[in-house]
């Protein structure tokens, strides 16, 4: 830019800057491309994306968190709406591909409105009024649940679960999500709360999915330390430690010279004198069973098992922490404050083969407490398993907590979208216009059932909104084709994630929407040296997905 006397006036050094129009469009266009990616996946039909992350780890899953996490985005816009899918995960463990699939096609109605001349603050005006009258039909619409209908509990995690591993006639694994849920909630000022640090699950690579089981007690997926230590006791006395078993190192630093084989021996007598008093004050007391976070010394390990002592090391704090609870014992930090006051109780704590590996199993435990073990033929299923659940558990939560719940099949988007056409008409302003677009945008739930059970989803969708004039439970079942009650199916859902992927997908289209200017870096980063790791040739990106045209960055078509 010129200044006066034609001196250049630098105001935005190293930066391309776009605005208006082509902005938006950029912007609409990059969070579209993760939708697309993910739309695939959703219903029971959806399928599976293998991913392979830099280090060649492979992820297999429909999960729509995990493909949006594990995927190499860099474009603002697209972050914001991986941002809004990941906070419809911590909110209500559910609903993520829909969040996504939604603010996808909210920006491109919103696209059509822009080419209208409609300004993006009255569209962004029109989704919030769209929004706020969805959720009040939502809620008007419900049905209550009673946290004693175990039977409803299981279809309700059997819907979130629908389309994964753990979707078969034969699998109890949605019977194990309500067991676990019932398991983890407590009365609190009134109200139900579900807390998912009482859930303990353990993975365990062999066998088939249908053999996971439900373990009375707690399972630590840790073997015994030492060979001559028991491999089984009854009436347990055990002793939960975060502090190692070994001579404690002094608190200043020291250096010895050791000029003769004499003073060697000294130093190893009382080196053995140390590490012994750290193992009587465990045996004394009374301590008949040891779980340590930390180590063990070999020795420790020794003066143990000729007391009878059963003891495993490096147990993770998570487990110690369900151990404390499960069996009232304390969990010790020094050795010296270690009294049987501290000691916790279980019937038993026997080792167990358990596929390939070696498990503990503490069962009758001073508190009640259960584990579910998992078994799968490969860590990959294992994993997709492990994700299945937590949709599954996270949905019973949600349910028990508001005791709320709604018709799935996509039957809650058609009666919203049909409502919303008649609220519209109750409007004025140019907000009418984008109140419809929202309505329209609500069909892409349907659609993209049928779409991924492979029927044609437009002949789907008029015979959908036909049966809704009657029933408005009528939703479309992705195994057979056919348009029919949800409810008397069994295919519901929590009224929460409903709520909450409105929310959110509302929230991450307005937001992008609203931004009429990008300002880029072009400043390179400062090169490498080379083996320093890193991303060479700048941030990267996605391979193949190519750059934003226009932006300092790359991005994904």
């Amino acid at each position: 830019m010129a200044g006066m006397g034609g001196t250049p006036v630098i105001i935005l050094k190293d930066t391309r800057r776009e605005t208006g129009k082509d902005a938006i469009s950029n912007n609409i266009m990059a969070a579209r491309a993760v939708a697309n990616a993910v739309r695939s996946t959703l219903g029971p039909k959806g399928m599976d994306k293998l991913l392979v992350d830099s280090i060649g780890d492979v992820t297999i899953t429909n999960d729509g968190v995990t493909i949006l996490k594990e995927m190499d985005v860099q474009h603002p816009a697209a972050k914001m709406l991986i941002e809004a899918a990941k906070t419809q995960d911590k909110e209500v463990g559910d609903g993520t591909t829909t969040v996504a699939v939604l603010a996808g096609e909210l920006l491109k109605k919103a696209e059509a409105l822009l080419e209208q001349k409609v300004h993006p603050t009255v569209i962004v005006q029109g989704y919030r009024m769209a929004a706020e009258k969805a959720i009040e039909i939502l809620k008007a619409t419900s049905l209550d649940v009673s946290m004693k209908d175990k039977d409803l509990l299981q279809k309700i995690a059997e819907t979130a679960m629908t389309g994964k591993l753990a979707d078969s006639p034969d699998n109890k694994i949605a019977k194990f999500a309500v067991d676990l849920a019932l398991n983890a909630t407590e009365e609190y000022n009134g109200k139900i709360k579900f807390d998912m640090d009482k859930v303990n699950v353990e993975k365990k690579v062999g066998e088939s999915t249908i053999d996971s089981e439900m373990v009375q007690g707690v399972v630590i997926d840790k073997e015994i330390v030492h060979q001559n230590m028991p491999r089984k006791i009854e009436n347990a006395k055990i002793a939960l430690l975060s502090t190692p078993i070994e001579a404690k190192d002094t608190e200043t630093k020291a250096e010895l010279q050791i000029t003769s084989s004499t003073q060697f021996q000294l130093f190893m007598e009382h080196e053995k004198k140390k590490v012994k008093e750290a193992a009587d004050k465990v045996i004394a007391s009374g301590a008949n069973v040891v779980f340590c976070q930390k180590g063990i010394d070999d020795l420790a390990q020794h003066y143990l098992a000729n007391a009878g002592v059963l003891a495993l090391r490096r147990v993770i704090k998570k487990d110690l922490d369900k151990l404390s609870v499960a069996t009232g014992a304390n969990i010790v930090t020094s050795l010296d404050e270690l009294r049987p006051s501290d000691l916790g109780t279980a019937a038993l704590v026997e080792e167990r083969n358990v596929g390939n590996g070696i498990m503990t199993f503490i069962s009758g435990t001073k508190n009640y407490a259960v584990t579910l073990l998992l078994r799968g033929g490969t860590q990959q299923v294992l994993n997709e398993l492990e994700r299945a659940l937590d949709d599954a558990l996270h949905a019973v939560a949600d349910v028990i907590e508001d005791g709320k719940m709604v018709a799935g099949g996509g039957a809650p988007e058609i009666e919203l979208s049909m409502r919303l056409r008649e609220y519209a008409a109750t409007l004025k302003g140019r907000e009418q216009l984008a109140v419809i677009k929202f309505a329209e945008a609500l069909e892409i739930i349907p659609k993209t059932l049928a779409d991924n059970a492979g029927f044609d989803a437009i002949d789907k969708l008029a015979e959908l909104k036909n049966k809704h004039e009657k029933d408005k439970n009528a939703g479309f079942n992705s195994y057979t084709g056919e348009i029919g009650d949800m409810y008397a199916l069994g295919v519901v859902e929590p009224l929460r994630v409903k709520v909450q992927a409105i929310q959110s997908a509302t929230d991450a289209a307005s937001l992008i929407l609203r931004i009429d200017d990008v300002l880029s870096s072009t400043k390179k980063p400062p090169e490498r040296a080379p083996g320093a790791g890193g991303m060479p040739g700048g941030m990267g990106g996605m391979p193949g997905m190519g750059g934003m045209p226009g932006m300092g960055m790359p991005g994904m078509y």
